[in-house]
């Protein structure tokens, strides 16, 4: 199957990403939720490569793929801009939770060139230090451009994933993300004169480089276009909805998005400011802990104007003191990343995410990219920089120019406070991020195989045994009341009625694919398996299931896969009643027999192939 075809052809059989009001998959199947049903093309569908058949039932156009079906539900992400409604796997979980996985989303297609121009700053830096080029020389200019754009444009190219995020029109996004940056207003910014749009004061800000207002400013503008969709006639909504978008949330965003973001930025540095004032190692060791927090969202900028102004004042900045800990801790925990992980995708960008922040103070594709993506090592490395900020701080230690924090600006701490134990606070830091990350650990992405890894090998030496994996009564498989697995569509098996709700391996083998209620295994021999508990248990979202495994694992024959509550499940108005399918196998492995047995225990011989 190539998945990219499967997916551009699905999406033009349900009669395009225009016609889909949302779409999910489950462990089989893409589950569309279709605007107009006469513009699905069914036949189309059914010719469609990889498409096992096609199904409409409680209230959807189910697309059987097989095992394959995240795969194909990737690409048609890829080639779609469907939106958050359209994701029916987006994340449940807690509003945290939610939030960070959106920020890493909007933030992944960024990170490669992220690390190259946080690398290109980096080596520039060292270059500059060790004299081998001058700061003022139109080489370091040209380099730094180059390094630099990547950050300053920030809010442009944020504009355009942002968007597929929220739904909005790309190129809209970008247009109000370049007009914040335009030159124009930038003047009107520098210039620190009271500026009035239609009677209303605005406050101006610098939005290079920011975050939350262009993000803020796209998830309106989703909204609006939509509220434009709606009302506009067909005839006049191509060109009637950019242009009223960009008239309403250009001001909008000028007028009280920036500001409000702007505002938050302040209070922060407010608060930080008076807890400094308070305990030298109390403010370290907070604006430490949330230093990377506060720039995941922008609010840093709130903090950067008071450090400017305490240089230009007093020649120093207490404020500056525990940001070179904050960066360390990260860069820690990405190296301990770099060991651990065997994601080679993943290791790339820890191993270069904690070069270019150890060396240029750039955090970005570190922290979007690995910590807060992996969760667990952004809070391990978040704790480190708390315990080192405020051990930095202790002794007084601040900056006396302004600079990205990182090891080699450490030389802008000698003059003032105690410089030992700035020191002392950033090896804290960089030794603590990288030490509970290393021991304490966190949950791996698993690395998708190549195609050639993905090829199957055929041993075809002897039958094929496939035991139950949970305990109860046998149940053929054309009794079940789905007419998926009834039909045979996804193959032959069986299916049992649980009287346990632990879900055990059939054969041994890799987890190709994992959900709370379903499990894909393929064995060494190209046996392709499917353990499916209930019927649409998909709909409750792993609600009373707790999964053990993940995709990718090598699972023995017999090993937990994970647990499911059977009487809470039948309370929600669902059918436990599990499906063991052969979805694949080689050619020359016989038919599928299933046992004669009316009960089983989980492990003992469900299905053989022979």
């Amino acid at each position: 199957m190539n998945h990219r075809t499967t997916a551009e052809r699905v999406l033009a059989g349900v009669g395009g990403e225009q016609n889909v009001a949302s779409l999910a998959h489950c462990a089989t199947r893409l589950r569309f939720k279709v605007k107009d049903a006469t513009a699905v093309d069914k036949s189309s569908l059914e010719a469609t490569p990889g498409v096992v058949a096609v199904v409409e039932a409680g209230g959807q156009l189910q697309v059987v793929i097989g095992n394959e079906v995240p795969r194909v539900f990737a690409e048609i992400g890829a080639i779609a801009t469907l939106g958050d409604a359209a994701d029916g796997n987006a994340p449940k979980g807690s509003l945290l939770a939610r939030t960070i996985d959106m920020i890493s989303g909007i933030f992944l297609p960024l990170l490669w060139p992220m690390a190259g121009a946080g690398m290109l700053k980096a080596l520039l830096a060292l270059v500059v230090k060790v004299g081998w080029l001058s700061a003022a020389s139109n080489e370091s200019l040209v380099l730094n451009a180059a390094g630099d754009a990547l950050f300053y444009f920030l809010p442009v190219l944020l504009a355009a994933t942002a968007a597929k995020r929220f739904g909005a029109n790309q190129y809209v996004s970008m247009a109000i993300a370049g007009s914040l940056l335009y030159p124009a207003i930038v003047q009107l910014h520098d210039k620190g004169e009271a500026v009035h749009f239609l009677g209303l004061p605005m406050v101006l800000i610098s939005y290079a480089s920011s975050v939350l207002p262009i993000l803020l400013a796209v998830w309106v503008q989703s909204q609006v276009e939509r509220f434009f969709g709606r009302v506009l006639h067909s005839s006049v909504r191509s060109f009637l909805t950019p242009m009223l978008t960009l008239a309403v949330v250009v001001p909008v965003t000028l007028l009280s998005i920036g500001p409000l973001a702007d505002y938050a930025g302040k209070g922060v540095s407010s608060g930080v400011t008076w807890v400094f004032g308070l305990s030298p190692f109390v403010g370290g060791a907070l604006l430490g802990g949330f230093w990377q927090v506060l720039v995941m969202f922008g609010l840093h900028w709130g903090v950067v104007p008071v450090m400017i102004n305490d240089l230009s004042t007093q020649g120093h900045s207490v404020l500056s003191g525990p940001l070179v800990p904050a960066v360390l801790a990260q860069v820690g925990a990405g190296a301990a990343v770099f060991l651990r992980t065997r994601n080679r995708g993943l290791k790339g960008l820890a191993g270069t995410g904690a070069v270019s922040g150890f060396l240029a103070g750039v955090t970005e594709p570190l922290v979007y990219g690995v910590t807060l993506r992996l969760k667990k090592p952004f809070i391990y490395a978040c704790v480190a920089a708390a315990v080192g900020g405020g051990i930095a701080c202790s002794g007084g230690s601040a900056a006396n120019t302004f600079a990205l924090a990182s090891a080699l600006t450490l030389p802008a701490y000698l003059s003032v406070g105690n410089f030992t134990l700035q020191l002392i606070g950033c090896a804290v830091a960089l030794g603590l991020g990288f030490a509970l990350t290393m021991v304490l650990g966190f949950k791996d992405i698993p690395e998708e195989a190549s195609e050639a890894e993905e090829t199957p090998t055929t041993a075809g030496s002897g039958p094929v045994e496939v035991t139950a994996p949970v305990a109860g009564a046998v149940l053929p498989l054309d009794q079940v009341p789905d007419p998926m697995f009834s039909a045979g569509l996804l193959g032959d098996g069986a299916a049992i009625t649980p009287s346990s709700g632990e879900v055990h391996a059939p054969v041994e083998g890799t987890l190709v694919s994992a959900m709370p209620h379903a499990y894909g295994i393929r064995t060494h021999d190209g046996v392709e398996v499917l353990v499916h508990v209930g019927i649409d248990t998909v709909q409750l979202h792993g609600e009373h299931f707790t999964q053990a495994v993940q995709q990718g694992a090598e699972v023995e024959q017999g090993q937990l896969l994970g647990e499911f509550d059977i009487d809470a499940i039948l309370a929600a108005g669902y059918d436990p009643v599990t499906m063991v399918v052969v979805t694949a196998a080689p050619d020359e492995l016989g038919p599928v027999t299933p046992t004669d047995s009316t009960e089983l225990r989980s492990g003992e011989a469900l299905l053989t192939l022979a």
